[in-house]
């Protein structure tokens, strides 16, 4: 069954590691032979990932929400969650709400190597228009669950987005230092304690504006630290870039607790 299940991700894939080494010409006609399936419904979809139908009900994340960190909120102004407990990130930029289908797409691309994905999420969030940044780095994953998965979704999708918004690209910047258990497996109230000191700075970042790509923000934790590090660096501003938002915080667990 292992055989099957590689064989079976190897040949899902095999368009986009042709593609990595083919030049343009060759890559349009693999796109005629290699007609795309929709990723959700299965239908074609010519030459992209998704087709209209499936695209149209991604879950976007409401205008209304707090600029600093994406929670939809009445009004498009700052929460007072961020007013009462400032994070240590500046803004954050999100597609997508967390949930159906979008978060079956994240999960395809983290869990199930469906790395063609990787392109689609880089379009996703250069549509929404990219703040000025002098250097773009990824989450990064401590190297026993890199070695696990055999490669970083950030990292993935950071070197695609990196490329098409011609931003500086530093996929070794941020190192994760302690293989810290998955914030999904955390009250709200251990999550920030779980990720201190989880991650040091190899990257240049005195006086740069720096953005950091992550697949989902639900309390913040991670990225709160990362920008703790970044801003210990010199670094004057850090946007997320992240392609899903839990739209509302759930459970008691969370009250008067810090992202």
């Amino acid at each position: 069954m292992r055989q099957n299940g590689e064989a079976a991700i190897f040949f899902e894939n095999r368009p986009f590691m042709l593609q990595r080494v083919i030049g343009g010409t060759a890559r349009r006609v693999l796109d005629l032979l290699l007609p795309q399936d929709c990723r959700l419904c299965g239908l074609p979809a010519g030459k992209a990932l998704l087709c209209d139908g499936c695209r149209d009900e991604l879950p976007r994340l409401p205008a209304a929400h707090c600029p600093v960190c994406a929670l939809p909120v009445p009004t498009a102004q700052v929460c007072g969650r961020c007013l009462k407990h400032p994070p240590a990130f500046d803004a954050t930029l999100a597609v997508w709400a967390y949930a159906e289908p979008a978060d079956g797409l994240i999960h395809a691309l983290k869990f199930r190597a469906q790395l063609p994905l990787a392109g689609l999420f880089a379009d996703a969030l250069l549509a929404l228009g990219l703040p000025p940044a002098d250097l773009l780095l990824a989450m990064p994953l401590h190297p026993r669950r890199l070695a696990e998965r055999g490669f970083n979704q950030s990292v993935e999708i950071g070197r695609l987005l990196a490329r098409r918004a011609q931003l500086r690209f530093d996929a070794f910047g941020l190192e994760r230092l302690h293989d810290t258990p998955p914030q999904r497996d955390l009250a709200w109230s251990q999550r920030r304690r779980n990720v201190r000191g989880a991650f040091a700075l190899h990257a240049e970042v005195a006086g740069l504006h720096v953005a950091v790509i992550d697949d989902v923000l639900t309390t913040g934790a991670s990225l709160h630290e990362v920008a703790r590090v970044l801003k210990a660096g010199g670094a004057l501003t850090v946007t997320n870039l992240v392609l899903a938002r839990t739209p509302k915080l759930r459970g008691p667990r969370f009250n008067g607790n810090r992202p």
